[in-house]
């Protein structure tokens, strides 16, 4: 039998320490703590140590002016999270003196970011280090009969980690983004970003679990198929349902023998298809999972809501033979994918809540969006992600967690290395792997050396030769055969389309530009004649509205828009007033005036590139804009939904692209 508790129902503590000086004479409890640095305040968990600190008031709202410099020193704290464990919890017959109980009892978190101790009545009971895996820890021997206190203590983190390095350097695993990128400040997340639970077994559960399904196109059915290990005490068995909205569509039991040795693969089932946004419902199914014992005692139980696709990649009309396969036919028809780039929704995701994402994705829906590309810079969304863009039929490219550097783009090549992000990739793909929503794999964002063959530089996308991409492609291929995997984004021969190279079949699927021409008609032109076979990432920049940049600008002036204004320079990358003054023959008379020209300069952009690139569906498969919504109030940036989750006009603009037939 196995038992659950979470802890995010618990009363959680938060207290600050510099390094290492909670070891000194640990108190049981931090309210004794006396070498505390900051004491104890409540913390939620899930919960960030940033969010915590500005809840209780010990510091300023990071978006607003130069404020994030006020929370560096955050990072050069180690930082305890404590927690008391209920008594009955932990009932008096299944916890012995000594460890001698029969059951397991384990603390599992879902999301550390990233490295530290668990502690448990003031004893280590073990360590972690990588925010982008689940973490077991075996309580068993260090549980009192009542009075249990846990402490889960984080490190400081490395130290850099931002856009500008080296990737094949980069060799810790925590979060990209918000080091500082394009279109963030640095805030260096610590603390609880996912689920934390304890698990009570006697060995009778669920151990592990692959759950895949699909649609067949010629018999107009479903299939399934299960595979992991249960407890298999004689004459136990598993029972399977699915269900809809109506009842039980199907029902079997199996001996859990059976079940352990060869999973269990069903065929014919009768559901019906999953569609994505705009083409059809999403039919979604409740699939249960039940061990029994020889007398049909309930011992363990799992849930997953599934849904019944096929996925076929076909190559585009007119493409080169050797080219990557780019249309994507979803149920046996043709779809032009049409989304944008998502990044989390706020540097701190640990303390994003389902209404965040609720409302920036029943957005996307409405907006006509099919497809979200989650960005190798960050991290493997949360469940609910999944589950709305199951429910709203938004397909998920799903990133491995690289990203290129600006100075070097090459994945590591190091065992240790290679092994680490392959258990990562593992875990991602047996955690994600259900749900109707994923449509793909990927190694990482542009993950590429030069056009010679050297590993620094830029033009030539990394393939599957590469150590580490290789061995993501074998696991995807093991773990979750028949969905695709791309080695990075963009790939092919080329990371971008030149035009000199147009019509040489060089260009499949690429990157950029980001920025449009002055003279909107070179713009077109471009769109008109570019040969790429799909566009993952483009993009032009847009100002964010004007009560949002003065509300976020603090003691900063709010003009002028240029490198000598601090508040601008933070997203230098976005900065168009040049181009304003160039168009006018004047700089802006105030703020409003430069919102305006450069919002519908960004709406006239990005709806040019729409507008071309469905024209040539087949000859394209597709485009993903960068990048959808801010997570940091930018003065500029390319985004089309600004920092408080509403929509620019270049949004509204790609919106009446995509609703129409595709």
């Amino acid at each position: 039998m196995k038992l659950t508790h979470d802890l995010s129902s618990l009363e959680w503590k938060l207290a600050g320490f510099a390094p290492y000086h909670w070891l000194y004479n640990p108190p049981p409890d931090l309210e004794s703590a006396l070498a505390a640095d900051v004491t104890v305040l409540p913390v939620r968990v899930p919960g960030s140590v940033q969010g915590a600190l500005f809840q209780a008031g010990l510091l300023p709202d990071w978006n607003v002016g130069m404020n994030t410099r006020l929370y560096e020193w955050v990072e050069n704290r180690h930082w305890v999270f404590q927690a008391r464990l209920p008594d009955e919890w932990l009932p008096d017959n299944r916890l012995q003196p000594a460890g001698d109980s029969t059951w397991d009892f384990c603390l599992v978190c879902d999301g550390l970011d990233d490295r530290g101790w668990v502690w448990l009545n003031g004893k280590e009971v073990g360590r972690f280090k990588n925010a982008f895996i689940p973490h077991t820890f075996d309580l068993k021997e260090y549980l009192l009969p009542s009075g249990n206190i846990l402490w889960i203590i984080f490190d400081s983190p490395p130290r850099w980690l931002g856009q500008l390095g080296f990737t094949s350097q980069f060799t810790e695993w925590k979060p990209r983004f918000y080091y500082t990128w394009d279109w963030i400040s640095r805030m260096v997340q610590v603390g609880i970003w996912d689920a934390v639970r304890l698990e009570l077994s006697d060995g009778q559960r669920f151990a592990s679990l692959s759950c895949t399904s699909g649609w067949d196109v010629q018999t107009g059915s479903g299939w399934l198929k299960l595979a992991g290990q249960a407890g298999s005490c004689p004459g136990s068995s598993v029972e399977v349902t699915l269900e809809d909205a109506w009842g039980v569509t199907w029902r079997g039991v199996f001996k859990v023998e059976e079940y352990n040795q060869n999973g269990i693969h069903l065929e014919n089932l009768p559901v019906s298809p999953w569609w994505p946004n705009g083409l059809g419902s999403q039919a979604l199914y409740t699939l249960t999972g039940r061990l029994l014992d020889a007398q049909g005692n309930l011992q363990d139980e799992f849930r997953r809501e599934i849904g019944f696709k096929h996925i076929e990649w076909k190559p585009c009309e007119g493409s080169v033979p050797e080219a990557d396969p780019w249309l994507c036919n979803v149920n046996g028809r043709p779809v032009f994918l049409q989304g944008f780039n998502w990044t989390p929704i706020r540097p701190n995701f640990a303390d994003v809540h389902e209404t965040d994402y609720r409302r920036r994705l029943e957005l996307y829906r409405d907006l006509g969006v099919n497809v979200l590309r989650v960005w190798g810079g960050a991290v493997l969304e949360r469940e609910i992600f999944f589950d709305l863009c199951d429910r709203l039929g938004l397909l998920v490219w799903q990133e491995f967690p690289l990203s290129s550097s600006g100075l070097d783009n090459w994945p590591p090549e190091d065992s240790a290395s290679i092994e680490t992000l392959a258990k990562v990739a593992e875990s991602y793909v047996l955690r994600r792997q259900h749900h109707a929503s994923l449509l793909a794999w990927c190694g990482g964002n542009e993950l590429q050396g030069d056009l010679e063959g050297n590993k620094i530089g830029v033009g030539k996308p990394v393939d599957a030769s590469h150590p580490l991409i290789g061995r993501f492609a074998s696991i995807v291929a093991e773990k979750d055969p028949g969905r695709r995997f791309m080695s990075t984004s963009s790939s092919g021969p080329r990371f971008n389309a030149a035009r000199e190279d147009f019509g040489k079949g060089l260009h499949w699927d690429v990157h950029g530009p980001w920025k449009a021409d002055p003279d909107l008609e070179v713009w077109r032109n471009y769109w008109r004649d570019v040969d790429a076979l799909f566009h993952s990432e483009v993009g032009a920049p847009g100002a964010s509205p004007a009560e949002l940049i003065r509300r976020s600008r603090g003691e900063l002036p709010e003009l002028p828009g240029t490198l000598e204004n601090p508040l601008w320079r933070r997203t230098s990358w976005w900065i168009e007033w040049p181009e304003f003054i160039q168009e006018k023959g004047r700089p802006p008379q105030d703020l409003q005036e430069y919102v305006d020209w450069s919002q519908k300069r960004q709406a006239q952009a990005l709806a040019i590139v729409a507008g071309e690139l469905k024209r040539k569906f087949p000859r394209c498969g597709g485009v993903i804009f960068w990048m959808g919504h801010d997570c940091f109030p930018c003065t500029a940036n390319t985004s089309v939904i600004d920092f408080d989750g509403n929509p620019k006009p270049a949004a509204l603009a790609l919106q009446e692209i995509f609703r129409q037939s595709r």
